[in-house]
């Protein structure tokens, strides 16, 4: 029994947008990251896709990606990326996936879900520079801040005591700076790992991955972990 995650895997199975084109470590990815998953995830495993799961554009044009994940061992956790076009209300989703069969995926999305008594949280983030105020929108990042803070308030409330990771799109610290309004609710809250993803070739270099305010940060971009899953508790 054992939690895994991964972010950005871009999938693109019912849309001709395969992320070979950029070459080097993205060649035959789809290849890699199948055969990583199948080889690591067992049926009472546990796998968070930290967003940029299809280049979908609908559900329907999605509905391959899923039966991808819904072919694969264990339970399957997606939060919301910048590239999850396909993303639409939680209602919407589930009655596609109940329509379609698919019965192993569940979002993360204005909640917390529970894996061996530790609380997974999160949301897709906003990630902009604390520098330059017209790099962000104010509306879309106060949205975010809300579900963030929804999705760990429901943590404490469910199990005061817990420990919860926060699984995040946009990263919280690049750098050298951070997003003080998320990484103070993390902190406020008592989170003790932050997961995210996003960034990708030369961007990882400002990724941050360590331990930062008594959380400990790290980068999981499918890319970055060479398309093999994190393994984060056993």
């Amino acid at each position: 029994m054992a939690l895994y995650t991964i972010g950005d895997p871009h999938l693109s199975d019912g849309v001709q947008k395969p992320m070979d084109v950029f070459g080097g470590v993205w060649h035959g990815y789809r290849e890699k990251l199948e055969q990583n998953l199948r080889q690591l995830l067992q049926p009472d495993d546990m796998l968070v896709i930290a967003g940029d799961f299809s280049w979908g554009m609908t559900l329907a044009q999605a509905l391959p990606d899923f039966r991808f994940l819904e072919s694969l061992p264990g339970q399957k956790v997606l939060l919301k990326g910048n590239h999850d076009y396909w993303w639409e209300t939680l209602s919407k989703m589930q009655r596609f996936f109940a329509e379609n069969s698919i019965n192993s995926l569940q979002f993360l999305h204005n909640n917390c879900i529970f894996y061996k008594g530790t609380a997974l949280c999160g949301t897709r983030g906003w990630f902009y520079d604390p520098n330059d105020p017209s790099a962000r929108d104010d509306k879309i990042f106060r949205r975010e801040l809300c579900r963030l803070e929804a999705s760990l308030r429901l943590a404490r409330q469910q199990s005061p005591e817990c420990e919860v990771f926060c699984f995040l799109h946009y990263p919280p610290v690049f750098s050298g700076t951070e997003v003080p309004e998320i990484t103070g609710l993390l902190q406020q809250y008592g989170v003790s790992r932050c997961y995210y993803g996003h960034l990708h070739g030369e961007s990882c270099r400002g990724a941050f991955s360590g331990l930062r305010g008594g959380i400990e940060y790290r980068l999981v971009s499918a890319d970055a972990l060479h398309f093999r899953p994190l393994i984060i508790m056993e």
